[in-house]
């Protein structure tokens, strides 16, 4: 066993980003309840750029945008672990650097969020300037609508380039605009702006801030928390509804719902805390998908998406292109040993 004791976990300072890293500290201290864990919250350069548009296919990027100081802890020995959602974690990390770990996964499913018919009009909310009985009337829907009840030139909002591509492949008189901030800012703008009719987030998110889809479609606290924990949960604005997208209507992002955990390569120590939470079947599926993205040459932002499940000994992994405006699909089944074969030969299918 380590003889290490102490170990710093980083992470970034967002309301998901503490909720998954504080799940990961409790797991390992569950499992080494002798050993401290303690969070490191650090600012990286895309928490720097809250006003930028990341779908904006004219604004040059870093790479890393949401992992890059992290990984600057670990090179330093700051740090121990970097935990990371996966779908931010580029496929090519730096040298010295390497995926320890993935924690079992969330669902990966998208949601589809809009207002309620019921609810209160979020007219009142704008200046004459900004919206006049003249102009399109906002949406609002009933439970359980989705991306098919949008009316023709309905706004959703989004900067995934990954999400936007597949609306509009399956609904190309819809209108895409970008959308940045947290779930909760992105959430309020939904309720409280007439200009946007809808949203997609990921399941994952929502659940992890201990949001819930009730029965009739209203996006909620979850009721299923103790009460002290429900008063330190952000509720939801009222009046909205959610929707679970179909993987096969919306294949997710590569990695989503799974929180990785990035170590140094030369720590044995830190590598045999993060394997007591690594779940096999969970990394065998992203190793195919990231295989996929690495070999399509794309980063988090890439109009490209990609879905790994392990059944029984072997990955089936479904994956899609939409780049040069041309939707592209395939899906293959090959052993969990050839997961990394596998994703590539998927994105040479789709190249």
């Amino acid at each position: 066993m380590s003889s290490k004791t102490s170990f710093i976990l980083c992470t970034r300072g967002s309301a998901l980003a503490l909720a998954h890293s504080r799940r990961v500290q409790q797991d390992l201290q569950r499992v080494f309840p002798a050993w401290t864990f303690e969070l490191q919250i650090l600012k990286t350069t895309g928490d720097k750029l809250q006003t930028a548009a990341l779908a904006n296919a004219e604004t040059s990027l870093p790479k890393g945008l949401f992992t890059k100081e992290l990984e600057v802890a670990l090179l330093e020995r700051t740090a121990d672990i970097a935990v990371h959602s996966l779908k931010d974690l580029p496929t090519d990390l730096p040298e010295g650097l390497i995926l320890g770990a993935v924690a079992p996964r969330a669902d990966v499913r998208d949601v589809l969020v809009f207002r309620s018919a019921t609810a209160a009009s979020p007219v009142g909310t704008k200046s004459p300037a900004d919206w006049s009985p003249g102009a399109r009337t906002p949406f609002a829907g009933k439970p359980f609508d989705g991306l098919a009840h949008l009316p023709k030139g309905a706004v959703v909002a989004t900067s995934s380039t990954r999400r936007a591509a597949q609306v509009l492949a399956v609904r190309p008189d819809l209108q895409i605009v970008p959308i940045r901030g947290n779930v909760g800012t992105r959430l309020t703008k939904i309720a409280t702006d007439p200009s946007i009719d809808a949203t997609i987030l990921a399941a994952a998110g929502l659940v992890r801030l201990k949001l819930d889809i009730g029965p009739r479609g209203d996006l909620r606290v979850d009721p299923r928390l103790q009460p002290a924990e429900r008063a330190e949960v952000q509720a939801p604005p009222a009046g909205l509804l959610a929707t679970l997208m179909d993987p096969a209507e919306m294949i997710p992002a590569v990695g989503q719902g799974a929180v990785g955990l990035e170590i140094r390569a030369d720590d044995p120590e830190v590598a045999l805390v993060c394997q007591a939470l690594n779940h096999p079947n969970t990394m065998h599926a992203v190793t195919a998908e990231r295989a996929f993205l690495k070999a399509m040459g794309g980063g988090c932002q890439s109009p490209v998406a990609a879905y790994g499940r392990v059944l029984g000994h072997q990955v089936d992994l479904s994956a899609a292109s939409f780049r040069d405006g041309a939707t592209r699909r395939a899906q293959e089944r090959r052993p969990i040993r050839d997961a990394v074969a596998l994703g590539e030969a998927l994105a040479a299918s789709l190249r």
